[in-house]
């Protein structure tokens, strides 16, 4: 059993570990994270879980950006701690997170389709990522109906 809860200011420095042993070093040299220099993660989206002792065992963070003119939401990343992966965690941050963006039309991330295709993301036509971003990877998925009908365009930070 997990309590999800947003991130705070006391969880930055765990949730960071988690990142840093879950991905490869050098991680933060993708072009992901330049769409996140000088920009917060949305609040109210970046979930911590913690088991019954209050250990971190998985977190999810959200940024904003925009495609072509329109804003959308970046996941990423989220991580599962290595002793709690095949537990089902990943897909609770996911769904949970995005049950909370209200306001948002839609959602973007750079991932696999076999693993994100069953929250319903699905390959973006015309959304093109800084390099180096394997087109095939940058998957989008509507948070309200049509939400990415008629956007396009290259994906730009918050702040631009």
């Amino acid at each position: 059993m997990y309590g999800l809860e947003r991130e705070t200011n006391a969880d930055i420095w765990e949730v960071e570990a988690l990142f840093d042993l879950c991905f490869a070093p050098g991680r933060e040299a993708l072009s992901s994270y330049r769409l996140r220099d000088g920009v917060d993660p949305v609040a109210d989206l970046s979930l911590v879980a913690r088991d019954e002792l209050g250990v971190l065992a998985g977190a999810v963070r959200f940024w904003p950006v925009r495609v072509g003119e329109a804003p959308a939401l970046l996941l990423g990343p989220i991580a599962v701690h290595p002793t709690r992966q095949g537990e089902g965690l990943g897909a609770l941050l996911v769904e949970e997170s995005l049950s909370r963006a209200d306001g948002w039309s839609r959602v973007m991330l750079i991932g696999d389709a076999p693993y994100y295709g069953r929250f319903g993301f699905t390959k973006l036509v015309g959304v093109d990522m800084p390099p180096p971003t394997n087109p095939e990877r940058i998957l989008g998925r509507d948070i309200t109906p049509g939400g990415w009908s008629g956007v396009s365009g290259r994906v730009t930070p918050w702040h631009a």
